[in-house]
């Protein structure tokens, strides 16, 4: 038996529709597993420590390259199902180095350009606590963070983390981070050249002190440390 369709029952099929693709995610971005973030405030708003034209270079090309090269790599592979979180894990346990290279690089660029909303603010609270616990200070830790970071051969990352209520600084090489360590990331300076090297030239140590006391949002490091 057939019923036409009513205007009711087309709005009706129409929102479950709409609600697959809204509750599908692995459907729904399936012509694009992978989808660079937007910058969250403008190329501008990070000087003088980064320059708007080194933000418009390192998000605008290399960050975006990192997503079109892992959205190249991903499909048909157990990977383009997943988080992006969850493919960095994976991929450097199972030891896809071209993937978890892609992978890494988009994940560590996130959470760079993320640490740096709502500007520079001091730590406070359990986080100011742990931070004059195990570096005196904010000062003896951007200090470590920089010798930490001028250790990094070629390009890298440095990282402050939490480490069981801890807080600890590991350097890692090319697309590296704490979380195939199992680390809680607190603060991510990227030391690769294109981050820096058209506004500092090869002085990375400044870099990354101009970075860490000018920039980071050390409230938000706080409330991932807790």
């Amino acid at each position: 038996m057939t019923a036409s369709l009513t205007r009711r029952d087309a709005l009706a099929l129409g929102a479950a529709a709409a609600a697959t693709t809204l509750f599908t995610p692995h459907l729904a971005r399936a012509a694009v597993p992978f989808e660079q973030p937007p910058l969250p405030y403008d190329e501008g708003a990070l000087a003088p420590q980064i320059s708007a034209r080194t933000v418009g270079l390192h998000y605008g090309k290399h960050h975006k390259a990192y997503y079109t090269k892992l959205n190249e790599l991903a499909p048909g592979t157990p990977y383009a199902d997943m988080s992006l979180e969850e493919v960095v894990k994976a991929s450097k346990k199972d030891g896809k180095d071209a993937i978890f290279n892609q992978a890494g690089q988009a994940w560590n660029h996130v959470f760079y350009w993320d640490q740096f909303k709502g500007g520079p603010t001091a730590p406070t609270g359990a986080f100011a606590e742990a931070v004059t616990r195990d570096y005196q200070n904010v000062d003896g830790l951007v200090a470590a963070m920089v010798a930490e970071g001028d250790k990094v051969f070629g390009t890298g990352w440095v990282w402050l983390v939490a480490d069981n209520g801890k807080l600890a600084i590991r350097g890692y090489q090319d697309a590296g981070n704490p979380l195939p360590d199992n680390l809680t990331p607190l603060v991510g300076i990227d030391v690769w050249e294109h981050a820096y090297y058209l506004d500092y030239e090869n002085r990375r140590p400044e870099h990354v002190k101009a970075v860490l006391t000018g920039r980071v949002n050390w409230a938000a490091a706080g409330e991932k440390f807790a």
